[in-house]
């Protein structure tokens, strides 16, 4: 189990996202990066639904021992692997073409600590990445830096999932006349 402090998505919320992800054709063969990943279920669901590979960034000692631990039950050797660091250290220092970063930070989080890693991530990003927050409904929003265009979010009680992409990336997509430019707000899946 994750140790006290860490607040795991719900089932409800995981489908979700990941029927989404499905949908979009985002999972398969994505290097993906779970930042704040606590027991790693977003990362493992990632690779069991065909991502190839996954980072899990972690800086709670127990939740990295946790987060090893599942690596070797899972048998997921070479795919996954443990980072413990801080997220907005890791964002800051490393280099990478991510496809998906999925960010699950703690609800307690300061807002800014949060923009720092939004603020990191484009440079880590493929060019058709898709970065994926989870936060409370009840916090303050994050500000996202203008390199990341919000795409949908989505309200599941008080947990919110929000979507973007790389800001240049969607600029060269044709926008059919008859589409609603504003991510979409609707609340369930």
């Amino acid at each position: 189990m994750p140790p006290r402090g860490t607040r795991p998505t719900t089932d409800r919320v995981r489908e979700a996202l990941f029927s989404r992800l499905d949908h979009s054709d985002v999972l398969r063969d994505a290097v993906a990066l779970d930042l704040y990943a606590g027991s790693g279920a977003l990362g493992f669901e990632a690779l069991s639904r065909g991502a190839a590979s996954v980072t899990l960034v972690e800086s709670a000692a127990s939740a990295a021992r946790v987060l090893q631990g599942n690596v070797r039950t899972l048998s997921v050797g070479t795919r996954a692997r443990v980072v413990k660091e801080k997220a907005g250290s890791f964002v800051s220092r490393t280099a990478g073409s991510y496809d998906l970063v999925m960010i699950d930070p703690p609800y307690d989080l300061p807002p800014k600590e949060v923009e720092a890693v939004l603020s990191a991530l484009p440079a880590l990003l493929a060019p058709d990445a898709t970065v994926v927050l989870e936060s409370s409904t009840r916090a303050e929003a994050a500000t996202w830096p203008a390199q990341l265009e919000i795409v949908a979010q989505k309200d599941y009680g008080e947990t919110r999932l929000t979507y973007a992409a790389l800001a240049e990336a969607r600029s060269g997509d044709e926008a059919d006349p008859g589409e609603h430019s504003e991510p979409d707000t609707a609340a369930g899946a």
